[in-house]
């Protein structure tokens, strides 16, 4: 009894000092310039906010509303749930010289009873400055980021490929990665792998990569997958992403993500590289006009005819180009935006320094996705792949 008498006589004190503004007036104000802060959680946010609000989280306030508002001039409004928490911190931004700052009666509560416009999925203030220059382009903006901070995306190996596709789609702030790979860090991985370090020789390169995007971009999750991709987990592995990154150095594990991505419906960004030369394709089963990875290679190669990285070599930033490209195109594939590599093949000379693009239309006797196509299961495709070995 005693510690709610407290807390009411310390409510109305504050309230005394504190201006409070109706909802009705608080958006008013809004379209006349003020800013509307909303001071809850990223949790309690991502249900919704006032339409133009800026998200900073009560517990960021003081350290980071100088750089989202420096004039302190400024007409300010907080808003928090209920219109406790915003009393608070009107009170702190007023001790701060921001002679404006009033507290928004009712919180986010009355906001949304009074029928005032909401949008979901607002960026908070870290947000807004992380992806600043990103969200300035028309073809992402604020809905962009929101869907990309939605996305899922698995990448089937932590290499040369992998390695320059993971940093970039973590910078660009995909809200969930996985990383499949039983390898670990070798030295020789270093010249072309550089999500690894020198000092990291010996631990696994999932958990590896895993430290270096988590340390570019704190707001992201990262899964790692201890475990080579097989038969028995190709689908329990891709199953629940929006978009599958090839960056394997097998025709086995190739054949198997291309069955599972046609069966699970989930689009492939295929690439691979050798010595100086490299190419990348989008398979794409949503598509009624996409090809799929058979119909570039119906059957595997002999390993004769198609030596990985540590049998025939490869030149250090030739992955670091094409995993890039790879990334660009999952961007893409999220975003709904431009013309992914969908039936086009590019290739890349390092030494010319030429991109070429090859059709690669749908062949309709494939034996991956053609009329009279039969799937007879993932242990015949490595079968198959280890008979071509």
């Amino acid at each position: 009894m005693t510690d709610a008498f407290d807390r009411d006589q310390w409510l109305a004190a504050l309230r005394e000092r504190i201006v409070e503004v109706p909802v009705v007036e608080a958006m008013a104000r809004q379209q006349a310039g003020a800013l509307i802060v909303d001071v809850r959680e990223d949790g309690e946010r991502a249900s919704g906010s006032p339409a133009g609000a800026l998200g900073l989280s009560r517990g960021f306030l003081e350290l980071r509303i100088e750089q989202a508002v420096p004039d302190r001039s400024r007409d300010i409004l907080l808003l928090c749930g209920s219109g406790q928490r915003s009393l608070l911190a009107a009170e702190a931004l007023q001790r701060m010289g921001y002679g404006r700052a009033a507290s928004v009666a009712g919180g986010f509560a009355a906001w949304k009873a009074a029928g005032l416009p909401v949008a979901t999925g607002a960026l908070d203030a870290d947000a807004s400055e992380r992806y600043a220059r990103q969200m300035l382009l028309p073809q992402v903006g604020e809905a962009g980021q929101a869907k990309l901070a939605a996305s899922r995306v698995v990448l089937i190996g932590a290499g040369g490929l992998g390695a320059p596709a993971m940093l970039y789609l973590a910078a660009a702030g995909v809200g969930r990665i996985t990383l499949v790979d039983d390898d670990r860090v070798e030295r020789s991985n270093l010249h072309r792998q550089v999500v690894h370090a020198d000092a990291r020789v010996g631990l696994s390169k999932a958990e590896s990569a895993r430290m270096t995007l988590q340390g570019l971009n704190p707001r992201i999750r990262i899964d790692t997958r201890e475990e080579r991709l097989r038969a028995e987990n190709v689908e329990a592995l891709i199953r629940d992403h929006d978009v599958v990154i090839d960056g394997a150095d097998n025709f086995a594990t190739r054949y198997l993500l291309a069955a599972a991505t046609r069966r699970l419906g989930i689009p492939m960004v295929y690439a691979a590289v050798e010595r100086f030369t490299g190419q990348l394709s989008v398979f794409d089963p949503r598509r009624d006009d996409s090809p799929c990875y058979r119909c570039l290679f119906p059957e595997p190669p002999a390993a004769a005819d198609a030596p990985n990285c540590s049998e025939a070599g490869v030149l250090g930033v030739l992955p670091g180009v094409v995993g890039l490209l790879q990334a660009t195109e999952t961007l893409k594939l999220l975003l709904s935006i431009g013309e992914p590599l969908v039936g086009r093949l590019l290739t890349y000379d390092a030494l010319d320094m030429r991109f070429r693009e090859l059709r690669l239309r749908r062949d309709p006797d494939c034996p991956g996705c053609g009329a009279s196509a039969h799937f007879e299961g993932y242990v015949d495709l490595e079968r198959m792949c280890a008979a071509a070995g």
